[in-house]
């Protein structure tokens, strides 16, 4: 699942590039799909928070040579709001193991459908957490995108597994990370902040390793190294891309997602929505496409973006 990064109106001039940006996104978005399918893949042989390390530690490694060369130490060292940084960073781990755990049991685009509802939750928090007015028309997306999340999950009518919990877990993890992001806004560099959110996750994890590890295989490191690159890479276009354009350009995008999550779980793993799931797949993803128009309108911080946790 894509951690999606939330434009956060973060110093620095923007560039007007609308294709630049809309490409840098239809990037990110494709591939991060690919790190989800290796994550499930895994889940087979591997704890699933052994995973999980695996992804932040990885994605760190990868990170820190590439900030090195972009931002000054100091900058990367003495984070604004150090705490808040922790806590975001604890809600996209929460979200990274609920999805991980999610896609052992269920097909990759049923999970990232309710990984989706991540920006109707932000939305129901705004005017408590953000002090954030949200008019009918945003309320009525967020009841739109949770009854789109029930037509996934259908309780009661026999297609109903309990890992759709966990994935809808994910989902309000990943609303609350938008949350505490849009809190972070104008604070620190996007980037950075990405940083300590993958620094949070490797020190978490490696904490927990003593009780769960099992002893990868010579190639599975290859796997591990390569779900960090993809993150890491993944993250960092998407963040680019909010740099060229705005947000509002450019997160109708990033629901590209779900098509390249409908083609892993396809070519991998032979699984395929079924009618149902695409019709509350439908649902939501016009409830969230609703709640970034509106957000345009008042000139409210985005939360474009689904999840992450990817």
């Amino acid at each position: 699942m894509s951690v999606k990064a939330t434009s956060t109106g973060a110093p620095g001039r923007r560039s007007d590039r609308p294709l630049a940006g809309i490409a840098l996104m239809a990037l990110g978005v494709t591939i991060v799909p690919i790190m989800d399918g290796i994550a499930k893949y895994l889940a087979a042989d591997y704890p699933v928070m052994q995973i999980v390390w695996g992804r932040f530690v990885f994605h760190l490694m990868w990170l820190i040579p590439l900030l090195l060369v972009y931002y000054p130490v100091r900058e990367l060292i003495a984070p604004r709001r150090p705490m808040l940084q922790l806590v975001r960073g604890a809600f996209l781990l929460g979200a990274t193991l609920c999805f991980f755990t999610a896609l052992r049991f269920m097909p990759i685009a049923d999970a990232l459908a309710l990984l989706f509802i991540s920006p109707m939750v932000c939305t129901m928090l705004a005017p408590w957490l953000l002090r954030e007015h949200v008019g009918i028309w945003r309320w009525l997306a967020v009841a739109a995108g949770f009854a789109g999340a029930l037509i996934v999950i259908r309780p009661g009518f026999g297609v109903f597994q309990w890992a759709s919990l966990l994935a809808l877990g994910a989902g309000f993890f990943h609303g609350f990370y938008l949350a505490t992001t849009r809190l972070l806004a104008g604070e620190t560099k996007p980037v950075i902040t990405l940083l300590y959110t993958a620094i949070v996750g490797a020190v978490a994890m490696s904490v927990a390793m003593p009780f769960v590890w099992v002893e990868p295989a010579p190639s599975t490191w290859g796997w591990f190294a390569l779900i960090g690159l993809i993150a890491a890479s993944g993250h960092f276009c998407i963040i680019k891309s909010f740099e060229r354009t705005a947000a509002p350009v450019v997160a109708p995008v990033s629901y590209v997602e779900i098509v390249m999550a409908t083609i892993v779980g396809y070519v991998v793993f032979s699984d395929f929505p079924d009618p149902w799931t695409w019709l509350g797949i439908a649902v939501i993803v016009a409830s969230g496409i609703t709640i970034s128009v509106r957000e345009r309108r008042q000139r409210v911080p985005p939360t474009q973006g689904s999840g992450a946790l990817h």
